[in-house]
């Protein structure tokens, strides 16, 4: 329901946009960005307002270190992905300046409101950077929109239905899983619900890479980080105020560590070679052992 309800509302949004002549690259830096990052929204705010906040950071904290380790792992060990100069220079460092940025914000276990406006804050300045950047650098053109604005509104609402519902049980079952098993809710949003969410960003990302299309795949990768902790942190902890107990030090250093060794594999020739990938594929794998052996 959770992936379904990402995917309807992607593209019932993504069609009423070309409609009002809303250029595609926007539409894709924006709403398909967004879009691909809706799951962990929704777990992460449903987790926060039910008193889990160890789900919800957990589940973004995870993600981010999945999206890099393991999707961007798998998608170049399918081809090798050429990383474009811009993403180098720009999308990267966001998203190595968002993890640190959460590392200290959470210094203390706790997220607050004045942290939750200060990541939106570097969300919005990610925004306007970005779109001033597409501005200067390129003007598309809007493909015409030919579906009727009725079916658009309703994959919009349907998915936004599915995505609510879907969360609501994603978050409560999870929460029973964990004690049912004893463990922190903390590490099963590093693992089950972080796995669950990512997967729309693990099947675009090798679907892309297998088409060639490398820079979606990264692009999508990092967006998605930048999201996740600016955007879906920021506004989780501004709407309900989250006590961090149950993700540790370890974890959030992994978290910029998986970053960190994306940006560095992209100096390389501006591409991340399958051995490299299969080093993060690898690496994941170890941090999965680690937290297993840790319960």
């Amino acid at each position: 329901m959770v992936l379904k309800g990402a995917d309807f509302l992607t593209e019932g949004a993504a069609a009423l946009a070309r409609r009002v002549n809303i250029p595609e690259i926007v539409i894709g830096l924006t709403i398909v960005a967004a879009g691909t990052s809706a799951p962990e929204l929704f777990v992460s705010l449903v987790s926060a307002l039910k008193g889990t906040p160890d789900l919800a950071v957990g589940n973004v904290v995870g993600s981010n270190t999945m999206n890099c380790m393991l999707i961007v792992g798998c998608a170049a060990m399918v081809a090798p992905m050429t990383i474009s100069r811009s993403t180098v220079k720009k999308d990267i460092p966001f998203s190595v300046g968002a993890s640190v940025l959460l590392m200290l914000l959470a210094l203390n276990s706790f997220l607050g409101r004045l942290d939750g406006i200060m990541l939106l804050l570097g969300f919005v300045f990610f925004m306007i950077y970005t779109l001033m950047q597409v501005k200067k650098d390129s003007v598309d053109k809007v493909q015409a929109e030919t579906s009727p604005v009725w079916k658009n509104v309703l994959f919009l609402l349907g998915g936004l239905l599915l995505l609510a519902v879907g969360s609501n049980l994603f978050v409560d079952h999870a929460s029973n899983l964990a004690l049912a098993l004893g463990v922190s809710e903390g590490v099963v949003g590093l693992t089950v619900v972080a796995g669950g969410t990512s997967l729309p960003e693990l099947a675009t990302s090798v679907v892309a890479a297998r088409k060639g299309q490398s820079a979606i795949a990264i692009g999508n990768v990092i967006g998605s980080n930048v999201f996740n902790i600016l955007l879906i942190l920021g506004l989780t902890a501004t709407i309900s105020p989250l006590a961090i107990a149950g993700i540790t030090t370890v974890d959030m250093a992994v978290m910029l560590l998986s970053v960190a060794l994306v940006w560095l594999f992209s100096f390389t020739r501006f591409t991340v070679e399958r051995w490299e990938g299969a080093l993060l594929v690898g690496g994941y794998l170890v941090y999965l052992g680690w937290l297993i052996y840790n319960l």
